[in-house]
C-alpha cells in the first residue's frame, strides 16, 4: 500500500494519541483519531485545572531518572521529543510557557484549554479527523476494528493503528482499561493496572477526620525506608494523599501490596533540629492547654498538631506527658499506618500496561504487526511534575514515527 494514500486509525484523543496523528498527518498520511468521549482531551484538560504542568527543565539524565526501571525504554523516545522539543512545540502554538520556581514548565496561560483549542485547529488544518462516540471493542474476524457508537456497530479498516487508550485512572473521562481484556486475549502481556499518583487509606479517629478534613500539611518532609521527599500532605476523610504523598505512592502501594500496610514517617517541622526542638520544648509549659503549647514551642500548625495527638494516643502516649527529647523525636518522625491504597478511579494516573518487552524499537507490538502503543498504556510511571505529560507526548510522537517507518517499508 502506498505510503501516502495509507489511512491510519489513532484510538484515543489524548495528548500521546493527538501527538501520534499530528506526526503521521505531517507524514502525508491519512488519520483518523476515535474516541470514546463526546470531546477530545478530556483528561488532560483536568490535568490543566490546577495549571498545565506540560513537562519539567531539570537536566535530561535527573529528568529520564523520574521513569525508575522504565527509563531505558523511554529514553530513546524522549531524546527524539525532549522537554525542550515540547516548550518549542507549545510556543509554536501560540502557547508560550515559562518555568516555574520548582523549575517545572507551564504555559503562559496556566490552562490547557487554549492549548487544546490551537492543537486541534491544527490538526483540522492537516485534515486529521475526528470520530468521537467511538468506543473500541477490539477486532472483528478479518482483523478489521469494531467500534460501538451511538448508531450501533462499525467496523473500520486500517493500514495500520496506534493504541492511545490511556490506562484507568479517572475512567469517566474515557481512560478505563478496557482495552487489557481485547490485547490480553491476542495474548500481548500486560502487567496489571495498578493506581499511581495516588492517595491511601488511614484509619483516622472519627473526632481527627470531622475536624482536620481538606486541610493540608504544609512543608513537612515525607519517608518510607530509605526513600524520603519534602512536600505536602493533604489529610481526606479516608486517609492522605498530595503532592509528597504522590511522589512515594510507588513505594508505598508496593509495600501495602506485599504485607498489606505500610509505615509513612511525617516530619512535621524539618527545618528545626531536634536539639533545638527538644530546648524549646524544655520550657514550663504552665497553664497553657497542650495545644497552644505546642503552636508556640514547637510551631506547629493546629493540623500538625492534630496529627501529632492523634497518632500519640493510637501509641498510648500524651504528648503534653511526654520528655522533650522525646516528643522532640516524634514531632520529626511522626508514623502513619497506612491501610490500603485509593481506588484506581481516584488516582491521578496508573501503573502497569503493555510489557516494553511486547514492543519493537518503534513502539510497535511485535504479536500484531502494524499495531503501535504509546502514552500511559505502557508499563511505566512517573511522580507528578511534568513527567506523565512529557513521556505522553514523546510516545505518541514516536508511535508516529514507527507508523510511517512501518507504511513506508
Amino acid at each position: 500500500m502506498d505510503a501516502l494514500h495509507s489511512h491510519v486509525a489513532v484510538l484515543g484523543a489524548g495528548p500521546a494519541g493527538l501527538m501520534a496523528a499530528e506526526v503521521l498527518a505531517r507524514g502525508g498520511v491519512r488519520v483518523t483519531v476515535f474516541d470514546a468521549m463526546p470531546s477530545a482531551g478530556r483528561k488532560f484538560l483536568m490535568a490543566g485545572r490546577g495549571g498545565l504542568n506540560l513537562t519539567h527543565s531539570e537536566p535530561l539524565p535527573q529528568f529520564l531518572a523520574r521513569y525508575g526501571a522504565a527509563a531505558p525504554h523511554l529514553k530513546p523516545a524522549i531524546d527524539a521529543f525532549t522537554p525542550e522539543a515540547l516548550r518549542k512545540w507549545a510556543d509554536d502554538l501560540g502557547q508560550p510557557t515559562f518555568v516555574g520556581s520548582s523549575g517545572r514548565v507551564f504555559p503562559k496561560t496556566l490552562k490547557a484549554s487554549p492549548l487544546l483549542r490551537a492543537w486541534l485547529r491544527r490538526l483540522d488544518s492537516l485534515s486529521v479527523t475526528l470520530a468521537l462516540r467511538h468506543r473500541w471493542t477490539g477486532w472483528d474476524r478479518d482483523g478489521r476494528l469494531l467500534f460501538q457508537t451511538p448508531d450501533g456497530e462499525r467496523t473500520f479498516e486500517a493500514a495500520s493503528t496506534v493504541l492511545a487508550l490511556g490506562g484507568a485512572s479517572w475512567p469517566r473521562l474515557g481512560s478505563d482499561g478496557a482495552w487489557v481484556e481485547w490485547l490480553a486475549g491476542r495474548g500481548v502481556a500486560v502487567a496489571p493496572l495498578r493506581p499511581a499518583n495516588s492517595g491511601f487509606t488511614v484509619g483516622w479517629s472519627g473526632v481527627f477526620r470531622d475536624r482536620f478534613e481538606g486541610q493540608p500539611l504544609k512543608n513537612v518532609a515525607l519517608s518510607v525506608g530509605s526513600h524520603a521527599v519534602r512536600g505536602e500532605a493533604v489529610i481526606t476523610r479516608t486517609g492522605v494523599e498530595g503532592g509528597g504523598i504522590y511522589a512515594l505512592s510507588s513505594v508505598l502501594r508496593e509495600a501495602i501490596i506485599a504485607s498489606g500496610r505500610a509505615t509513612l514517617h511525617i516530619n512535621l517541622r524539618p527545618d528545626v533540629t531536634t536539639d533545638n526542638l527538644s530546648a524549646r520544648l524544655s520550657a514550663p509549659r504552665g497553664k497553657q492547654s497542650v495545644s497552644n503549647w505546642l503552636r508556640k514551642a514547637a510551631g506547629l500548625a493546629p493540623v500538625a498538631i492534630g496529627v501529632l495527638q492523634e497518632m500519640a494516643m493510637a501509641s498510648g502516649q500524651q504528648p503534653g506527658t511526654m520528655p522533650p527529647a522525646a516528643l522532640a523525636a516524634l514531632i520529626h518522625a511522626v508514623p502513619i499506618t497506612l491501610t490500603g491504597v485509593a481506588p484506581i478511579a481516584r488516582a491521578i494516573s496508573s501503573a502497569g500496561g503493555i510489557a516494553f518487552s511486547e514492543l519493537d524499537g518503534d513502539c510497535m507490538i511485535r504479536r500484531l504487526p502494524g499495531v503501535f502503543a504509546a502514552g500511559e498504556m505502557l508499563d511505566w510511571e512517573a511522580p507528578t511534575g511534568g513527567y506523565l505529560l512529557q513521556a505522553s507526548f514523546a510516545t505518541g510522537a514516536a508511535a508516529g514515527r514507527g507508523v510511517l517507518k512501518w507504511l513506508r517499508r
